[in-house]
């Protein structure tokens, strides 16, 4: 294995195939050049990235990171990636690299940023927030930093970003967009939802791909007037406050409902109206 390029003393990268790998090691560099063989007991980390813009995005990076952050970081993706059984897009490599260096470095500092969608992260993220908390442990018994708990909340919104591929903006307006359609529903109906049951879980999760789908503008449009009719009848309670949050979504969305997901709509918010 022969170096590509040097990034700096602990970081480097190889050529395999098409595919350029970026690996860390604790003086992996020192006084080496490109050509030179790669020794393999100083490897420590090797990062595949899909996407070329993203390597070299992520080579910058890792040349202004200390290696430590980017170690602890990458235990937590591959925890994340554990926990939650899924993919997430590289974009988390720099987004949470980034992010954790620039917490660190507030918190030595001094100085902390208050996260006002906390509240609404632990509920609506739920396995994510959890995460972030683990996280905010590994960071606490690797490198001795006590980061306060709003940086669960915003480690959780990366890992979030990278589970669905969304700019951290968006990702930002699709939380207030799930908590306010809650918060129609309960008062609507006068309850307290039940955050721990299936039903609510599985309103929860229509809720986050429906919020994903109108910031894309990409509503589903099946013109199925004799399934939404029947779904209008049968779930009457549901449909009236459906109502409500279609008269929400154009006054703040400027966006109109399609019939197909106010049926959806309707059918989870009976559904978790049964057993909430």
């Amino acid at each position: 294995m022969k170096i590509a390029k040097v990034i700096n003393n602990n970081v480097i990268s190889v050529i395999e195939g098409n595919q350029e790998l970026v690996i860390m090691g604790r003086g992996i560099a020192f006084q080496k050049r490109p050509g030179d063989d790669v020794d393999e007991g100083k490897i420590e980390k090797v990062f595949k990235l899909e996407n070329k813009d993203m390597t070299s995005k992520f080579k910058e990076l890792l040349d202004e990171v200390p290696p430590e952050y980017v170690n602890v970081t990458e235990e937590i993706i591959q925890y994340a990636k554990q926990q939650l059984g899924k993919k997430l897009s590289d974009i988390i490599y720099i987004s949470l690299i980034d992010h954790i260096h620039f917490a660190i470095e507030r918190q030595r500092q001094g100085m902390q940023i208050v996260n006002p969608l906390l509240w609404e992260i632990k509920r609506i993220y739920k396995e994510e927030y959890q995460i972030g908390q683990k996280a905010r442990q590994m960071i606490r018994d690797r490198l001795g930093i006590e980061l306060p708990e709003d940086e669960a909340g915003f480690i959780a919104m990366h890992i979030v970003n990278a589970e669905l591929n969304e700019e951290m903006g968006d990702i930002v307006t699709m939380t207030k967009i799930i908590q306010d359609i809650l918060t129609i529903v309960k008062y609507h109906f006068k309850i307290q939802l039940d955050e721990e049951s299936l039903n609510y879980f599985r309103f929860l999760t229509h809720l986050k791909f429906f919020a994903q789908r109108l910031m894309n503008k990409t509503l589903l449009n099946n013109e199925d007037r004799d399934l939404y009719e029947l779904v209008k009848q049968k779930y009457r309670q549901a449909y009236a406050c459906t109502e409500k949050i279609k008269e929400y979504i154009q006054k703040t969305h400027h966006y109109t409902l399609t019939a197909e997901e106010e049926l959806y709509l309707a059918i989870h918010i009976d559904r978790v109206l049964r057993r909430h």
